[in-house]
Protein backbone atom coordinates (compact mmCIF):
# COMPACT_ATOMS: atom_id res chain seq x y z
CA UNK A 1 0.00 0.00 0.00
CA UNK A 2 1.16 3.56 -0.72
CA UNK A 3 2.03 5.98 2.03
CA UNK A 4 -0.80 8.06 3.45
CA UNK A 5 -0.86 11.63 2.21
CA UNK A 6 0.36 13.78 5.08
CA UNK A 7 -0.90 16.97 3.44
CA UNK A 8 -4.51 16.41 2.42
CA UNK A 9 -5.85 18.73 -0.25
CA UNK A 10 -6.96 21.99 1.32
CA UNK A 11 -4.81 21.71 4.46
CA UNK A 12 -2.25 24.24 3.27
CA UNK A 13 -5.03 26.64 2.27
CA UNK A 14 -6.66 26.37 5.67
CA UNK A 15 -3.31 26.91 7.41
CA UNK A 16 -2.75 30.07 5.35
CA UNK A 17 -6.23 31.39 6.19
CA UNK A 18 -5.73 30.62 9.88
CA UNK A 19 -2.42 32.45 9.94
CA UNK A 20 -3.84 35.39 8.00
CA UNK A 21 -6.71 35.65 10.48
CA UNK A 22 -4.34 35.53 13.45
CA UNK A 23 -2.18 38.22 11.83
CA UNK A 24 -5.19 40.51 11.41
CA UNK A 25 -6.49 39.90 14.95
CA UNK A 26 -3.09 40.45 16.59
CA UNK A 27 -2.53 43.60 14.54
CA UNK A 28 -5.91 45.06 15.41
CA UNK A 29 -5.54 44.21 19.11
CA UNK A 30 -1.95 45.30 19.67
CA UNK A 31 -0.69 47.02 16.49
CA UNK A 32 2.68 45.22 16.61
CA UNK A 33 1.47 41.69 17.38
CA UNK A 34 0.89 40.80 13.74
CA UNK A 35 4.45 41.73 12.80
CA UNK A 36 5.80 39.68 15.73
CA UNK A 37 3.64 36.76 14.59
CA UNK A 38 5.07 36.85 11.05
CA UNK A 39 8.60 37.17 12.42
CA UNK A 40 7.95 34.17 14.64
CA UNK A 41 6.80 32.09 11.67
CA UNK A 42 9.92 33.04 9.73
CA UNK A 43 12.28 32.37 12.63
CA UNK A 44 10.64 29.02 13.38
CA UNK A 45 11.00 28.01 9.72
CA UNK A 46 14.68 28.97 9.59
CA UNK A 47 15.42 27.23 12.90
CA UNK A 48 13.27 24.22 11.94
CA UNK A 49 11.10 24.59 15.05
CA UNK A 50 8.02 22.43 14.59
CA UNK A 51 6.46 21.91 18.01
CA UNK A 52 3.54 24.23 18.66
CA UNK A 53 4.58 25.11 22.21
CA UNK A 54 8.05 26.04 20.97
CA UNK A 55 6.61 28.21 18.21
CA UNK A 56 4.34 29.87 20.74
CA UNK A 57 7.35 30.55 22.98
CA UNK A 58 9.18 32.13 20.03
CA UNK A 59 6.21 34.41 19.33
CA UNK A 60 5.87 35.44 22.99
CA UNK A 61 9.56 36.31 23.20
CA UNK A 62 9.45 38.32 19.98
CA UNK A 63 6.27 40.11 21.02
CA UNK A 64 7.70 40.98 24.43
CA UNK A 65 10.89 42.29 22.80
CA UNK A 66 8.87 44.38 20.33
CA UNK A 67 6.72 45.78 23.14
CA UNK A 68 9.78 46.87 25.14
CA UNK A 69 11.36 48.29 21.99
CA UNK A 70 8.21 50.34 21.35
CA UNK A 71 8.87 52.25 24.58
CA UNK A 72 12.17 53.50 23.12
CA UNK A 73 10.95 54.05 19.56
CA UNK A 74 7.53 55.65 20.19
CA UNK A 75 8.97 59.07 21.21
CA UNK A 76 10.32 59.35 17.65
CA UNK A 77 6.67 59.27 16.59
CA UNK A 78 5.68 61.88 19.16
CA UNK A 79 4.22 59.50 21.74
CA UNK A 80 5.22 58.40 25.22
CA UNK A 81 3.94 55.49 27.34
CA UNK A 82 1.86 55.82 30.46
CA UNK A 83 3.44 53.54 33.06
CA UNK A 84 1.44 50.48 34.06
CA UNK A 85 3.76 49.69 36.97
CA UNK A 86 3.80 52.94 38.95
CA UNK A 87 1.59 52.23 41.96
CA UNK A 88 2.52 55.06 44.32
CA UNK A 89 1.43 58.18 42.40
CA UNK A 90 -1.94 59.87 41.91
CA UNK A 91 -2.11 58.74 38.25
CA UNK A 92 -2.25 55.03 37.47
CA UNK A 93 -3.13 52.85 34.51
CA UNK A 94 -5.87 50.42 35.54
CA UNK A 95 -4.04 47.23 34.59
CA UNK A 96 -0.73 46.00 33.11
CA UNK A 97 -2.96 44.52 30.39
CA UNK A 98 -3.10 47.96 28.79
CA UNK A 99 0.69 47.97 28.48
CA UNK A 100 0.77 44.36 27.29
CA UNK A 101 -1.60 45.35 24.47
CA UNK A 102 0.29 48.60 23.71
CA UNK A 103 -2.79 50.74 24.37
CA UNK A 104 -1.05 53.14 26.78
CA UNK A 105 0.62 55.70 24.49
CA UNK A 106 -0.14 59.43 24.39
CA UNK A 107 1.48 62.64 23.24
CA UNK A 108 3.48 64.65 25.74
CA UNK A 109 0.64 67.20 25.96
CA UNK A 110 -1.86 64.52 26.98
CA UNK A 111 0.54 63.16 29.58
CA UNK A 112 0.98 66.64 31.07
CA UNK A 113 -2.79 67.15 31.28
CA UNK A 114 -3.37 63.72 32.86
CA UNK A 115 -0.60 64.28 35.39
CA UNK A 116 -1.88 67.76 36.30
CA UNK A 117 -5.46 66.47 36.61
CA UNK A 118 -4.38 63.65 38.92
CA UNK A 119 -2.38 66.02 41.14
CA UNK A 120 -5.30 68.45 41.30
CA UNK A 121 -7.71 65.68 42.28
CA UNK A 122 -5.33 64.33 44.93
CA UNK A 123 -4.96 67.82 46.40
CA UNK A 124 -8.68 68.61 46.40
CA UNK A 125 -9.71 65.12 47.54
CA UNK A 126 -6.77 63.70 49.54
CA UNK A 127 -5.87 60.14 48.67
CA UNK A 128 -7.66 60.21 45.32
CA UNK A 129 -6.14 58.12 42.55
CA UNK A 130 -6.99 58.98 38.95
CA UNK A 131 -7.21 55.86 36.79
CA UNK A 132 -6.25 55.93 33.11
CA UNK A 133 -7.84 53.50 30.66
CA UNK A 134 -7.38 53.27 26.89
CA UNK A 135 -5.00 55.74 25.29
CA UNK A 136 -3.50 55.06 21.85
CA UNK A 137 -1.10 52.71 20.06
CA UNK A 138 2.58 53.70 19.85
CA UNK A 139 2.84 54.34 16.09
CA UNK A 140 1.11 55.72 13.01
CA UNK A 141 -1.62 58.37 13.04
CA UNK A 142 -4.90 57.00 11.73
CA UNK A 143 -4.34 53.44 12.99
CA UNK A 144 -7.59 52.53 14.83
CA UNK A 145 -7.66 51.50 18.48
CA UNK A 146 -10.81 49.40 18.34
CA UNK A 147 -13.55 49.68 19.48
CA UNK A 148 -12.83 53.42 19.76
CA UNK A 149 -13.48 55.56 16.72
CA UNK A 150 -11.05 58.38 17.51
CA UNK A 151 -8.10 57.01 19.54
CA UNK A 152 -5.77 57.01 16.54
CA UNK A 153 -3.26 59.86 16.90
CA UNK A 154 -1.98 59.94 20.49
CA UNK A 155 -4.15 62.92 21.45
CA UNK A 156 -6.88 61.00 23.28
CA UNK A 157 -7.12 59.41 26.73
CA UNK A 158 -9.93 57.80 28.70
CA UNK A 159 -10.15 58.41 32.43
CA UNK A 160 -12.23 56.20 34.72
CA UNK A 161 -15.01 57.62 36.82
CA UNK A 162 -14.48 57.93 40.55
CA UNK A 163 -16.66 55.74 42.78
CA UNK A 164 -17.99 55.34 46.31
CA UNK A 165 -18.42 52.02 48.08
CA UNK A 166 -21.64 50.79 49.71
CA UNK A 167 -21.00 52.89 52.83
CA UNK A 168 -20.07 56.01 50.89
CA UNK A 169 -16.31 55.58 51.34
CA UNK A 170 -14.15 56.60 48.35
CA UNK A 171 -12.98 53.79 46.10
CA UNK A 172 -9.49 54.43 44.75
CA UNK A 173 -7.50 52.78 42.00
CA UNK A 174 -10.39 50.50 41.01
CA UNK A 175 -13.33 50.52 38.63
CA UNK A 176 -16.64 48.70 38.68
CA UNK A 177 -15.66 46.75 35.57
CA UNK A 178 -12.41 44.72 35.57
CA UNK A 179 -11.38 46.44 32.32
CA UNK A 180 -12.78 49.87 33.22
CA UNK A 181 -15.52 49.83 30.57
CA UNK A 182 -19.14 48.74 30.12
CA UNK A 183 -20.33 49.36 33.72
CA UNK A 184 -22.74 52.08 32.62
CA UNK A 185 -24.36 54.77 34.72
CA UNK A 186 -28.02 54.53 33.80
CA UNK A 187 -29.98 57.73 33.07
CA UNK A 188 -32.62 58.92 35.50
CA UNK A 189 -36.16 59.73 34.50
CA UNK A 190 -36.41 62.85 32.38
CA UNK A 191 -32.73 62.92 31.44
CA UNK A 192 -31.75 63.87 27.87
CA UNK A 193 -31.46 60.76 25.68
CA UNK A 194 -30.42 61.78 22.15
CA UNK A 195 -30.16 58.17 20.96
CA UNK A 196 -33.56 57.01 22.22
CA UNK A 197 -35.48 55.04 19.62
CA UNK A 198 -32.51 54.53 17.29
CA UNK A 199 -31.59 51.05 16.16
CA UNK A 200 -28.46 51.49 14.04
CA UNK A 201 -27.04 48.34 12.50
CA UNK A 202 -23.50 49.72 12.30
CA UNK A 203 -22.73 51.03 15.75
CA UNK A 204 -20.36 50.64 18.70
CA UNK A 205 -23.06 51.83 21.10
CA UNK A 206 -23.47 48.59 22.99
CA UNK A 207 -25.58 48.43 26.14
CA UNK A 208 -24.44 45.05 27.51
CA UNK A 209 -27.54 44.77 29.69
CA UNK A 210 -26.66 41.18 30.63
CA UNK A 211 -23.39 42.34 32.24
CA UNK A 212 -24.75 45.12 34.43
CA UNK A 213 -25.88 42.92 37.40
CA UNK A 214 -22.38 41.39 37.56
CA UNK A 215 -20.60 44.62 38.52
CA UNK A 216 -20.14 45.82 42.13
CA UNK A 217 -22.89 48.02 43.48
CA UNK A 218 -20.69 51.10 43.79
CA UNK A 219 -22.15 54.56 43.37
CA UNK A 220 -20.74 57.18 41.06
CA UNK A 221 -18.83 59.70 43.14
CA UNK A 222 -20.51 62.77 41.71
CA UNK A 223 -18.34 65.25 43.62
CA UNK A 224 -15.04 63.85 42.36
CA UNK A 225 -16.22 62.92 38.86
CA UNK A 226 -17.81 66.33 38.39
CA UNK A 227 -14.68 68.07 39.71
CA UNK A 228 -12.51 66.18 37.21
CA UNK A 229 -14.68 67.18 34.26
CA UNK A 230 -14.83 70.81 35.40
CA UNK A 231 -11.03 70.92 35.77
CA UNK A 232 -10.58 69.50 32.27
CA UNK A 233 -13.02 72.10 30.89
CA UNK A 234 -11.26 75.03 32.62
CA UNK A 235 -7.66 74.48 33.67
CA UNK A 236 -7.29 71.62 31.21
CA UNK A 237 -8.54 73.85 28.40
CA UNK A 238 -5.65 76.22 29.14
CA UNK A 239 -3.31 73.26 28.62
CA UNK A 240 -4.83 72.33 25.26
CA UNK A 241 -7.89 70.21 26.07
CA UNK A 242 -10.40 70.84 23.28
CA UNK A 243 -13.07 68.15 23.78
CA UNK A 244 -14.46 66.10 26.65
CA UNK A 245 -16.92 63.31 25.89
CA UNK A 246 -19.53 62.12 28.37
CA UNK A 247 -23.18 61.25 27.89
CA UNK A 248 -25.61 64.20 27.99
CA UNK A 249 -27.55 62.71 30.90
CA UNK A 250 -24.35 62.63 32.97
CA UNK A 251 -23.29 66.13 31.92
CA UNK A 252 -26.64 67.33 33.26
CA UNK A 253 -26.45 65.19 36.40
CA UNK A 254 -22.93 66.35 37.24
CA UNK A 255 -23.70 69.98 36.33
CA UNK A 256 -20.73 70.13 33.96
CA UNK A 257 -22.46 71.32 30.78
CA UNK A 258 -19.88 73.41 28.99
CA UNK A 259 -18.68 74.26 25.50
CA UNK A 260 -15.88 71.71 25.84
CA UNK A 261 -18.18 68.93 27.07
CA UNK A 262 -19.57 67.19 24.01
CA UNK A 263 -21.75 64.26 22.99
CA UNK A 264 -19.76 61.75 20.94
CA UNK A 265 -22.69 60.68 18.76
CA UNK A 266 -24.96 57.67 18.59
CA UNK A 267 -22.66 55.37 16.61
CA UNK A 268 -19.71 55.69 19.01
CA UNK A 269 -19.40 53.75 22.27
CA UNK A 270 -21.35 54.94 25.29
CA UNK A 271 -19.54 57.46 27.47
CA UNK A 272 -21.34 56.99 30.77
CA UNK A 273 -18.72 54.52 32.00
CA UNK A 274 -15.69 56.80 31.57
CA UNK A 275 -14.48 60.30 30.68
CA UNK A 276 -12.79 60.89 27.34
CA UNK A 277 -10.64 63.93 26.69
CA UNK A 278 -8.46 65.03 23.82
CA UNK A 279 -6.04 67.86 23.17
CA UNK A 280 -5.56 70.09 20.14
CA UNK A 281 -3.11 69.08 17.44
Amino acid sequence: MGKANKNPKGTSGWAFMRRALLFVILTLLTQIGGAAFLAGIGLSYIAKITRRWARLAVFICLYAAATFAAHAVAPMFGRVPLSCFSMDGPLRVLSPLYCALNRNYVTGDVLRVADALSRHMAAQFPGTVTVALDANFPFLDGFPLLPHLSHDDGRKLDIAFYYQGPDGEPVNGQTRSPIGYFAFEQPVAGAPLPCAGRDDLLTFRWNFDVLQPLFPDWRLDQARSGAAVRWLATEGRKMGVEKIFIEPHLAQRLAVENGSVRFQGCRAARHDDHIHFQVVE
